[in-house]
């Protein structure tokens, strides 16, 4: 198998060159600029088009990950120092650190078409490293349709919204149903109600940084908070869903089909009539309880920087290169194409940028302009979101005696635990940086050990020829200690499930050979075959041979007995290197 190899599309008139996938760093001045996809190709695809029209002679190597992880990836790959030449991220995790890694960009001329507001948001001790692309907007959904036959007015004030969940009910509907399949989903929930008061203000802002490093509780500072969140739940806005479906669907059905009329929900929809009743979809803001704070929540869709290397001697083209890059991202025409009718949630982030009128994000523009929008919640609180929200769903699902005061416990006590036991969430340790091929090594003999498998066939999920594979291992394993974050992103995008196929030897070695073809282009992505105890299995052995959720083919699944069974491969690998303590290329035998 030709390793570490995969091709890639440059944005040249019809050229498919192939470019070694080793470090993102890329080659010598001159040659392909590597930018990292994320598993969001498809949503790069216009701009790039533009970049292809309006600069063909900028050559880009693209360096895919789809793997369970892809914020935290994109900073692990920080940390590790390999990061693409054109980083891209959903969040700043790590401000300190991205002022290590990459270019200053506030002396460029593009910087001027941002508002003072957004570079006051993003700015790093006076430099500004990573700029927005878009905005993504949330708030309450409701079906407008449905309420404007009713004659039933939006609610500015808590107790218009009272009032009005009162009729709701009297006509036999729910007022709102509230999604929680993600724990981060009542977080956000219980944190957007928080910043129609108290967390948005300068004691707010202090509260948040003081909790985060241990020097603050939250005992005495989030009952008021808790009451109203309390207040909602008692008027019906927050029905959970027995099924826990996922946001879209919750939207889908629940207003769709008008069986409540509000949904509070983390998710930008792509619509904005349903499918099959045309009812319209509105955005409203999370209610303050006077009226005087009704606010919106936004969050950018991705993060664009350029990697610090290309400011040393010998590169000076490829970050002329990449400032084209950017000065044309941020210009009307590129941000147009981040625009779409199937991004009906998200505002570009231009000071010149205009909504219509009639537009479902018009009210949420103005807000931005005007103040009445602030950040998600994410940043400085990723190991502790999962339980927090954990106790906030019960709360709202009226499970384990959970309520308002117990909450607010949960919450110093997850942090508490945090903070004290930081030292074990690490619990393996990794010697050496891994190739992708070991990496995936790896990741094979966390399945075969976990489901005694004779052999694992691993995809290898680097981009080619325009495609990306979420069934692959896309993700480096780094030398350093290792947590939850970075065991999940070494896993597939896809998890759940792994299938047995039973094959002999020559058939597992063949199929090695022939690589995973999940589309049936005739371009597989190569397959890596981890056997128990290394080596090549003999012509004539039957093998058991453990696949990656969605890691085969139809055929292959028929030709050779597939058995699916449940079963997490992201918590394989995690046992797996819970047990092996340290791990390195080439060593941990699989016997």
């Amino acid at each position: 198998m030709t390793r570490r190899v995969i091709r890639c599309l440059l944005l040249l008139t019809a050229a498919v060159l192939f470019l070694s996938a080793c470090a993102p760093g890329g080659s010598a001045d001159g040659g392909a600029l590597t930018w990292g996809t994320w598993g969001s190709y498809g949503r790069h695809k216009a701009f790039l088009d533009l970049l292809e029209q309006t600069y063909p002679d900028i050559a880009l190597e693209f360096v895919s990950y789809t793997g369970g992880n892809s914020t935290g990836y994109s900073w692990i790959q920080m940390r590790a120092d390999d990061i693409p030449d054109i980083f891209i991220t959903s969040q700043i995790l790590d401000p300190e650190l991205a002022k290590e890694r990459l270019a200053d960009l506030s002396g460029y001329d593009f910087i001027n078409s941002f508002s003072t507001a957004i570079l006051d948001q993003v700015s790093i001790d006076g430099g500004i490293y990573l700029l927005p692309v878009s905005n993504s907007i949330y708030g309450i959904y409701y079906n407008k349709t449905l309420m404007e036959e009713r004659g039933w007015e939006l609610p500015t004030d808590f107790a218009g919204l009272e009032s009005l969940c009162g009729e709701i009910r009297e006509a036999g509907l729910l007022p709102g149903v509230v999604g929680t399949q993600l724990t981060g989903g009542p977080f956000s929930t219980v944190f957007n109600l928080a910043k129609t008061s108290w967390l948005t203000t300068p004691e707010g802002v202090n509260w948040e940084r003081d909790f985060l490093a241990g020097h603050a509780q939250a005992e005495g500072v989030w009952e008021d908070t808790m009451d109203y969140v309390q207040r909602y739940i008692d008027i019906g806005m927050f029905h959970t869903d027995p099924a826990d479906r996922g946001n879209p669907q919750l939207i889908l059905d629940y207003l769709g089909n008008r069986k409540a009329v509000f949904c509070t929900a983390v998710q930008t929809v792509n619509i904005t009539r349903f499918p099959d009743t045309g009812d319209e979809l509105g955005i409203m803001p999370f209610i303050s309880e006077d009226g005087g704070k009704n606010v919106y929540m936004y969050s950018p869709t991705f993060y664009f920087g350029i990697s610090r290397r290309l400011t040393e001697p010998g590169n000076e083209k490829k970050l002329e290169d990449a400032l084209r890059i950017l000065s044309l991202l941020f210009s009307p025409e590129g941000q147009n194409t981040f625009l779409t009718e199937e991004t009906p949630c998200v505002i570009g982030v231009l000071k010149s940028a205009e909504v219509p009128e009639d537009a479902m994000v018009y009210d949420a523009r103005q807000a931005l302009r005007e103040g009445r929008a602030f950040p998600m919640t994410y940043a400085g609180w990723e190991n502790v979101l999962a339980d927090m929200g954990q106790a906030y769903k019960d709360w709202f699902r009226g499970e384990d005696g959970a309520d308002g005061p117990a909450s607010i416990a949960r919450m110093d006590e997850v942090q508490r635990n945090h903070l004290t036991e930081s030292e074990e969430h690490y619990f393996c340790e990794s010697e050496a940086d891994f190739t992708l091929e070991e990496t995936a090594e790896l990741v094979g003999k966390a399945l075969g050990s976990a489901v005694d498998a004779d052999a694992v066939m691993a995809p290898l999920g680097a981009f080619h020829d325009g495609a990306e594979l979420t069934a692959g291992v896309s993700g480096k394993l780094y030398k350093g200690p290792v947590d939850a974050d970075v065991a999940a992103s070494i896993t597939p995008g896809c998890d759940g499930e792994y299938a047995i196929l039973t094959m002999t030897g020559a058939q597992a070695k063949a199929m090695a050979e022939e690589g995973f073809d999940p589309d049936g282009s005739g371009d597989p992505f190569p397959y890596l075959l981890v056997v128990r105890g290394g080596g090549e299995p003999a012509d004539d052995e039957e093998l058991r041979v453990a696949f990656f959720m969605s890691g085969y083919t139809e055929e292959a699944a028929r030709t050779y007995s597939a058995q699916v069974r449940q079963g997490s491969l992201r918590s394989f690998v995690r046992t797996w290197l819970e047990e092996q303590e340290r791990v390195s290329p080439g060593g941990n035998p699989w016997n």
